[in-house]
Formats: C-alpha cells, structure tokens, sequence
C-alpha cells in the first residue's frame, strides 16, 4: 500500500495518489496530469479512478485530462451533476483498489456534493479520511462559497456541515489520519493550521469546529463569523470544474509561444493584452515594460492573479526569465486562466535592444523612507496587508488599503499624492505599485523589506495593540 500527499504551496493544495497492487486512484488532481501518469508508471500501477471530492472553487482540478488520457473513472459523491461522464457514487458506496477499499461519505455543507472518502485495509480497519474541504487542520470548510448553486443560506450550509460533521466524520475512530485538500493560506476557509495532515483524535481536541459540546446555533455562529468575500476568480472555477475546460497541452502551446519584440508589441496593441511580469519583485522594480503588471512566480503567484486579474478570459502576454514560461502557464492554467498568448523571447534585455522604452518603479530602504516621511508632510506611508495584519500592527498615521481591493478602492487614492507602499515583506507592495502605475500614478515609492524592514529600522512608531490605524 501507499499513500502519498502531492502538496503545492502556491495553491496550499493537497492531491493524493493512493496504490493497492497495480491498481491506483488519485484524488484531487491539479491540471496538470502528467505527473501522475508517470507516478503511476513508474509504480508499475494503472490509474482506476479519480476521485473528486467536490467541485473545487479555488482551482481547476485535472479529472477530465487524468480521465481521457489513461481511461480512469472519474468519481463524484451524491448531487454532483457534472455535463461530461462520470460515476455518482451513493452515499456509503465501496469502490476497490488493489486489495483496499474506499468507502464514499458524503458530507454536504461547505457545497451540496461534498463528499470524503474512507480508506480501509483488507481488514476492513478504517485507515485515513480525504476530507476534502470539509474538515481541514484546525477548521472546517467555509459554508458561504455554494449558497447560489444550493439556493441556500450561508447560515443553512453551515448547520448541513454541522450535521456532517457529528453524524458521518466524529464517528469515525480517534487513530484514523486526516488529508485534508488544503492547508494555511488556503481562502476555502479562515483558520487553518500549517500542518497538512493529523490524527482525527487530535483534531477532535483542537479544530475549535469538532467541540464536543457544541451546540448546532453555536457551529453556525462561529463558522460564519469573520469570513472575507471569497476571490472573484472562484465562481469561474467552479464552472470550468463541472462543465469542462481545454486541454491542459493546448493550453501549454499557445502560452508558450516565444514572440520577438515585435511580434510581443504587436500582440498587445492587437488583442488588448495584459502584459504580466512574473519577476522578483526588486528585479521588475529597477526596468519594466511600460503597463505591465508585476506578479512574482515566486510568493502566492496564482491565488493574486485570481484576484486580481477579473476577467478569467483575459488576454496576457508574459515577461519572465528564461525557461520559465512553462511553469507560468501551468500555474495561470492552474485557476483557469488560460488564454496566455506566450512570451517575451529574450525577456527585457531583448526588449531594450529593440530600441524600446522601459519604465521603473523607486524603491527605498525603510530608513530612507522614514527620512523623507519627516521631510514630506503631505506624503503618505500606505500599508496594503490585509486588515487583520493592520490591525494586529502597524506604523501609526499609516493608511491601510488592502491589495485584495485595490481594484475596487483605488478610487479612494488621489495621483497627486506621493504614496510610500509596504506590505509584510516587499511582494504585495510591488504588485499593488505596479497595478498603480499602471492606471497613471507615478509618485509610488516602494519601501524595500516591507514590514519587517520598518520594525527592524526602529525610525518608526509601531503600535503592537488590537486596534486600527487611519483606514482609507
């Protein structure tokens, strides 16, 4: 037997690749499948099923390419209604792989077809629970993201996962291991622990959602409080989910087209596409094509391209380095954003021996920037963390706007103002300066090191008390 987490920190996601003999089933797969084909070859095992524990809103799973290209059955729990073939498996159904069972749970609540599945040994002794997103490391999944789908309230999706939880999961033995489908940094809910997976009798004593004692009105109330909107891009994946998407290698051979300086120029002006510049952070600052969009390859690359990208269909173009156009593509395909059009072949340096123009955004120390803070009154210091990271700390007098809402708040900001940005550590601050820049602001100074860098300087005023700065 074995069973193995396939964990991607960009999405905080868990797949399972679970093998019994020559037989193996995988669950939750990303979009790009090629990885478990050759797994699963190597194994000297065939893929029997894919497993689906629900319609996935956070990214686009890979059922549909894992299905067609090795002929593996893709399975749903009740009330799925997917548009292309698949088994709806009944509530406590057994499916075999090898000489291990999977039983079939389903746990409706974070959406209507959410089901886990119970892995069981030849003995019939219950070894491990896919969860899903319906009980995660220290919490639960989140019941606000199917109410239109369902035609229920968020408060009625809460109480569905409650009973779940007490009549299906709490009943299930202390020892069994829990694999959940997502860890911290994960949006599918608000507490989760950095650990990827834990004994069921260890979450039974610390996920605040399994207290023994609690009652259905207390669940509700505190699974639904505190939650954010969730991203735009989640409805879009949930369509592509269940109704079907291109083929991951179609999608490969268009975004990975290699266009000389002309032809990138050309495209652009042709389609209206977004030119997005997936370098670090301080190496995009120092020269960039004019309008582009900064989003590093390296932090949380594919959760804040959903979230801020609104048009999943949205044209882009791709400036990275060299020999990773594939990794970008994979990743933007990985929430569905698949219409990438290929790359700058040659990166910024063949731009500039183009004769084309670049633009840049300054970016300064923490102890510069405190400097000119005293000598510019009218400038202002704009943190964009989150909220929550606001109000835990930060440099009093700072504005706080959250990059999650530039899109929607950037109204509330006037050009004429000269704005020194931070976020925790110097990646969210490029982002939200690049999209700036790019709808006309130009006095944007990045304060290099974020947060950190301006704890460590010592030249500023933090407060370490529960209570917010100026909010914009």
């Amino acid at each position: 037997m074995k069973i193995e987490q396939i964990y991607t920190g960009c999405l905080a996601q868990g797949a399972y690749y679970i093998q019994s003999g020559n037989e193996a089933v995988i669950i939750d797969p990303l979009r790009e499948v090629q990885p478990y084909i050759e797994k699963a070859e190597k194994n000297g095992s065939k893929i029997k099923y894919v497993l689906e524990t629900h319609f996935h809103a956070d990214f686009v799973s890979g059922h549909i390419d894992l299905a067609k290209k090795t002929g593996a059955t893709i399975v749903y729990g009740p009330l799925a209604n997917p548009t292309f073939e698949a088994h709806i498996a009944h509530d406590g159904e057994v499916l075999t792989v090898g000489t291990l069972k999977i039983k079939v749970l389903h746990t409706p609540g974070h959406t209507m077809e959410s089901t886990c599945y119970l892995l069981l040994d030849e003995n019939d002794k219950e070894l491990a629970l896919f969860s899903g997103d319906t009980l995660f490391i220290g919490d639960v999944g989140r019941p606000d993201l199917a109410q239109k789908a369902a035609h229920l309230t968020q408060e009625e999706l809460a109480g569905t996962l409650f009973d779940s939880l007490r009549n299906k999961i709490m009943k299930l033995p202390d020892d069994i291991i829990v694999y959940p489908a997502h860890g911290a940094g994960s949006a599918c809910g608000k507490n989760m622990s950095k650990e990827t997976s834990d004994t069921l009798g260890n979450q039974r004593k610390f996920n605040y959602a399994l207290r023994a004692n609690m009652t259905r009105d207390e669940f509700i109330a505190e699974v639904t409080d505190g939650l954010l909107p969730p991203p735009a891009y989640f409805p879009e994946n949930v369509r592509l989910n269940k109704h079907g998407y291109a083929s991951i290698d179609s999608v490969l051979a268009k975004g990975t087209q290699a266009l000389s300086p002309a032809a990138f120029e050309a495209a652009a002006n042709e389609t209206g596409a977004l030119i997005l510049d997936t370098r670090d952070a301080q190496v995009f600052a120092k020269g960039f094509i004019p309008n582009s969009i900064n989003i590093g390859l390296g932090g949380s690359f594919a959760p804040w391209v959903g979230a801020l990208i609104p048009d999943i269909n949205q044209p882009i173009l791709i400036v990275d380095e060299a020999g990773r156009e594939q990794e970008v593509v994979t990743r933007l395909a990985r929430v569905g954003y698949d219409n990438a059009l290929g790359f700058l072949q040659g990166g910024i340096s063949a731009w500039q021996q183009a004769g084309h123009d670049l633009d840049s955004i300054e970016s300064i120390s923490a102890e510069e920037t405190a400097a000119r803070l005293a000598a510019e009154p009218a400038a202002i210091l704009l943190d964009v963390r989150k909220i929550s990271e606001n109000y835990s700390e930060h440099v009093l007098g700072a504005q706080n706007l959250p990059l999650d809402v530039v899109n929607e708040e950037m109204a509330s900001l006037n050009p004429d103002k000269a704005y020194y940005i931070h976020c925790a550590g110097g990646y969210r601050s490029m982002i939200f300066a690049s999209i700036l820049k790019a709808r006309g602001f130009d006095k944007l100074i990045d304060v290099q090191g974020g947060f950190k860098a301006i704890k460590d300087s010592e030249k500023f005023e933090v407060s370490p008390y529960l209570c917010p700065s100026t909010m914009l």
